[in-house]
């Protein structure tokens, strides 16, 4: 008897969490400014979702609600954040998944975003994505790159060689006059096993890095791993900073570029300017990289934590002028992107700074929603508030149309129709 009692305690309990976990997936939204991300805006509306996906989309009042009603009592409910360019993981990848990863993760949420793509992460990202799906930790929607060399290695440069460890982008080779020496290559059957062990691994990306040498491989390879990467229904993604790279990038077709070139200006390469808007490639912003980011004694920091290297200046002016010199030549596929590690809600803050330079508040809405998910290659499903579409929402404390610093007076965040943050009054 008592055995019998404890199976169906269990089994109670067991329903008991379905339909809890069942009823978070829905729920109403209403009395709220709803930014559509198609470029509707509804002043006064109502959102359903039903069963982690938006149901219905309208003014007024819902014709029936489900689950949880949420009166937004006028504020802004726009689709979830995404940053289609990131890297996650931080420090040691062991200790970052047992002490680390719950609360950074969170932090994602906190910020509004409800889907991250990071770039270069090491497995440890994909159990993350594991104990987020099991229920077992929160966190955004998470989509992986892993990198696959395009080539061998060169001899550092002098001012490589001489360079503390640090970041990489301190002394990236894209900055240096185009060399004689070809780099060498890789062969075929090294990086197929690379391919398939990132397929085996649960990636979902192949990664890139394009920095093409005087007759060097890098641009064959980057077919052949394009290529390989389609049979496994892997997309790849490449890191190209320069002009001249960007333009050998797109010779082998990648899905996404997942940098604006900021290293050379395409307002006097014409030419070049036409030959990336004809690739129809998406691209990400990434633009704070090369800002200085204050920390809160005001001293001016790169993303590696270290003083502001002011030699790669010239890369925060550039970026943005070459952003919307693509804008306007009618690449409008550009997603939000960051390529930091700082907190997500510092990133944004960073990011904004950038983007507000050559974008208006409504330009950048588009840019941090429906073009981001765009850039990850799931924007059937993500990036704007329309029925059918995962319910990834942000309630939003002002006008973000009007002033994108409102961006960061998130008050709600709602991932796949469940509440993952709340901001206490």
């Amino acid at each position: 008897m008592t055995t019998r009692t404890t199976i169906l305690g269990g089994l109670s309990a067991a329903l008991l969490l379905c339909g809890a976990a069942a009823s978070a997936q829905s729920l109403t939204i209403t009395n709220a400014r709803i930014l559509v991300g198609n470029g509707t805006v509804i002043d006064h509306g109502s959102l359903v979702v039903r069963d982690g996906r938006i149901a219905a989309v309208s003014a007024g009042v819902p014709a029936a609600s489900a689950g949880r009603v949420i009166d937004a009592h006028g504020k802004t409910v726009m689709p979830g954040y995404i940053d289609a360019h990131r890297h996650v993981v931080q420090g040691n990848p062991t200790e970052w998944l047992e002490k680390t990863a719950a609360h950074q993760l969170q932090d994602f949420l906190d910020a509004g975003f409800t889907t991250v793509l990071g770039a270069i992460d090491p497995p440890q990202l994909i159990e993350a994505r594991k104990r987020i799906e099991a229920g077992r930790m929160k966190g955004p929607r998470l989509y992986v790159g892993a990198i696959i060399p395009l080539a061998g290695a060169l001899p550092p440069s002098p001012k490589a060689a001489a360079a503390p460890p640090g970041d990489p982008a301190r002394t990236d080779p894209a900055r240096l006059p185009l060399g004689t020496q070809a780099a060498p290559a890789i062969p075929r059957e090294q990086t197929l096993r690379m391919i398939e062990a990132a397929k085996a691994a649960g990636y979902d990306y192949l990664k890139t890095v394009m920095n093409a040498t005087p007759g060097g491989p890098e641009i064959a390879t980057q077919k052949f791993v394009v290529e390989e990467g389609i049979k496994r229904g892997m997309p790849t993604i490449t890191h190209a900073v320069s002009v001249r790279d960007t333009l050998a990038a797109l010779e082998g077709k990648p899905a996404l570029l997942v940098h604006t070139p900021h290293i050379g200006d395409l307002g006097s390469d014409p030419v070049a300017l036409k030959r990336i808007i004809d690739a129809h490639i998406p691209m990400t912003s990434t633009l704070q990289v090369f800002l200085p980011h204050f920390g809160r004694d005001g001293k001016p920091l790169f993303r590696d934590g270290g003083p502001f290297p002011f030699d790669t200046l010239s890369s925060a002016g550039q970026g943005p002028v070459n952003a919307r010199l693509l804008w306007e030549a009618g690449l409008k596929d550009y997603g939000y992107g960051t390529d930091t590690q700082w907190p997500p809600k510092e990133s944004l803050f960073d990011e904004l700074r950038a983007l507000s330079l050559v974008f208006s508040p409504a330009e950048i809405v588009t840019i941090l929603t429906k073009n981001a998910g765009l850039a990850t290659m799931h924007g059937s499903e993500i990036g704007t508030l329309e029925p059918g579409k995962r319910a990834d929402i942000v309630i939003v404390n002002g006008d973000p149309l009007a002033r994108s610093a409102d961006l960061l007076n998130v008050v709600t965040t709602i991932k796949g129709g469940e509440v993952v943050f709340e901001k206490r009054p």
